[in-house]
């Protein structure tokens, strides 16, 4: 058993919540500009004085409306400017935020809502309004429907209008009380997990484990979370990481925007030009992709490629100690030639990047390093508040993810189970105190991934104790390599290792349907073709089988992938098999792709 702690640079006090920082920022740099919003289609800035008005009116709303300490409001909205407005809001009222994915299917939003016993839900638009109306027949704690966007069906303004006014005759002082009478150990949030492995389990988040996060955020990232840098959000605030981060901007003054329109994401970039930004690894290698598609259709494909290993050289040979004189000349000329255009793709100012949620692939780590876009990839669940580990700068270990956080431990169990312990600690999961005495034990977190720990204090992850694969032969495989090292191949976009009680290890595999139109014309095809017409394609399964031998080096001869299936559409939300944090659903994909499992072993 091997285990690492470090020490916390600050504590939570007893009497502290996460609306303190909303006042003192606005008594004490009420002109600094906290937020900038799109406002038909300008960036308008919004200062922290402006911000604590505009929360103390909407809580006060709040209060108007009947809403008691403790009660649990939903919140179904993309990413955007209210969404942290109504946050802070809800929590200024003495009230719960549950946050519930924007595109959250009816039953979802119903089961989020009946279990957490919600009083009152704000939606973003219409949609949303249609699908929580549909079964409210079954939401009795249900009293209010709240809509962000106008105008609503039944006439009333929307959500911040309607709550601003409705409190008019509350005086200040009572939503000072309430806030004031909120203690660190409250409840501030109930965050509903993806389930990837069965139905949501609601995550009870305390002010105190949202501010230990927010504090130990600063504490791993004084270069970027400080007054005067900005940054640019676009995960879904339904997630914790992103949650998380944003508070952490509020608390440190750094300027933060919102944008839920992922189509607009470069011209978001452009104009808003962040400082850093936060994104979980498929955007990065999106970003990648999409890059490395447009130089080879151009024609400037091998410039791309030269550049793409001069900068993983780079990166490697820093990591080692100094890259000589004749790779510097090199990376030299390729900063100007491609570099620089692809930070101008962050917006120019971007310092770093934020990566959490999933593994990010080494070679994809040290390719953004060597173009000067390092990526601090962290690790933790909603049940730790976010991040209970990161890279920093100053403690940067490629293939890790990281050291714990201040005031966090780490510990690797006996199985190899990753064991984790602090204030950013969840208290346990809401109306289920079966699952939550299986998960935690002395306040140590059982987070059912599998780990190690080196004589440093870097963590790597190495799977998922319940994803481990037995094959028939007894043999223990545990997948997630694998899958890490072909998704970082930019013509595979997801791709699934099955082989549990098989003579061998197998894979599903999808296609990326942004790079293909570029891969098709370099072999002469038809840009036009889809991957569903391409499962049996010869030079595909070769291109393919590529990727599979590359991966296959980095294990045992009993873990390689033996064959593989090519599917003729990419894993989605929409037929179960994404959760909208983007992780594979593996048990929906095997019993959607049951048949193309079984004709692996035929």
């Amino acid at each position: 058993m091997r285990e690492f702690s470090v020490p916390a640079t600050t504590s939570v006090a007893d009497d502290e919540n996460l609306t303190d920082m909303v006042w003192a920022n606005a008594e004490n740099s009420g002109g600094t500009v906290s937020f900038r919003r799109r406002v038909e289609g300008t960036w308008t800035e919004v200062t922290a004085a402006e911000f604590a008005a505009q929360v103390m009116g909407i809580s006060k709303g709040l209060v108007a409306a009947g809403l008691q300490p403790g009660d649990r409001i939903g919140l179904m909205s993309q990413t955007r400017y209210e969404w942290s407005l109504l946050d802070f809001a809800i929590w200024a009222a003495g009230c719960v935020t549950v946050p519930i994915y924007e595109t959250s299917a009816a039953d979802q939003a119903e089961w989020i809502l009946s279990d957490s016993g919600a009083k009152a839900v704000i939606v973003e638009a219409e949609t949303h309004r249609r699908e929580v109306d549909t079964v409210a027949d079954g939401l009795t704690e249900l009293r209010h429907v709240w809509q962000i966007d106008g105008p609503t069906p039944d006439g009333a303004a929307p959500v911040v209008d309607n709550l601003t006014a409705r409190g008019a005759d509350i005086a200040d002082t009572e939503v000072h009380d309430r806030r004031r009478s909120v203690r660190a150990d409250d409840l501030a949030t109930l965050i509903y997990t993806s389930g990837t492995t069965g139905r949501p389990k609601g995550c009870e988040l305390t002010h105190r484990n949202l501010l230990a996060e927010v504090r130990s955020d600063i504490d791993a990232f004084p270069q970027l979370m400080q007054p005067g840098k900005s940054m640019l959000m676009f995960l879904p605030m339904a997630h914790v990481l992103a949650r998380a981060i944003a508070i952490t901007c509020v608390y440190a003054r750094v300027t933060l925007g919102h944008t839920g329109n992922v189509k607009e994401l470069v011209n978001d970039l452009g104009s808003f030009q962040p400082s850093f930004v936060l994104a979980v690894p498929r955007v990065f290698e999106k970003v990648y992709n999409t890059a490395k598609q447009k130089a080879h259709s151009e024609g400037r494909g091998k410039i791309f490629d030269a550049a793409e290993a001069t900068a993983v050289a780079y990166s490697q040979a820093e990591e080692a100690g100094n890259p000589n004189l004749t790779l510097r000349l090199k990376h030299f000329v390729f900063d100007k030639l491609v570099y620089g255009k692809l930070r101008a793709a962050l917006g120019g100012r971007c310092m770093a990047a934020v990566s959490g949620g999933a593994p990010l692939g080494e070679r994809l780590t040290h390719f953004y390093r060597g173009i000067g876009v390092p990526i601090l990839e962290g690790y933790g669940l909603t049940e730790t508040t976010a991040a209970a580990a990161v890279n920093v700068e100053h403690a940067y270990k490629i293939g890790t993810v990281g050291r714990p956080l201040s005031g966090t431990s780490v510990r690797i169990a006996d199985d190899g189970e990753i064991l984790i312990k602090g204030d950013v600690v969840f208290r346990g999961y809401w109306n289920n105190p079966a699952a939550t005495e299986e998960s935690l034990e002395d306040g140590w977190f059982h987070t059912g991934d599998l780990g190690s720990l080196d004589e440093d204090g870097f963590l790597r992850i190495t799977g998922r104790k319940k994803e481990i694969i037995v094959t028939a032969g007894g043999k223990n495989v545990a997948p997630a390599a694998l899958e890490d090292q072909l998704r970082a191949h930019p013509l595979i976009s997801q791709c699934l290792v099955v082989g549990d009680q098989k003579p061998f290890i197998g894979a599903l595999v999808t296609i990326d349907s942004e790079f293909l139109p570029s891969w098709l014309a370099n072999h002469g095809r038809s840009e036009n073709t889809e991957a569903a017409n391409l499962v049996d394609d010869p030079e595909l399964q070769a291109e393919v089988q590529k990727a599979i031998d590359s991966a296959n080096e980095t294990v045992s001869k009993a873990e390689q992938i033996k064959q593989f299936r090519i599917l003729p559409h990419d894993f989605t939300e929409a037929r179960g098999e994404m959760t909208p944090s983007l992780k594979v659903k593996k048990n929906k994909v095997a019993e959607n792709y049951a048949s193309d499992i079984e004709a692996i072993y035929s």
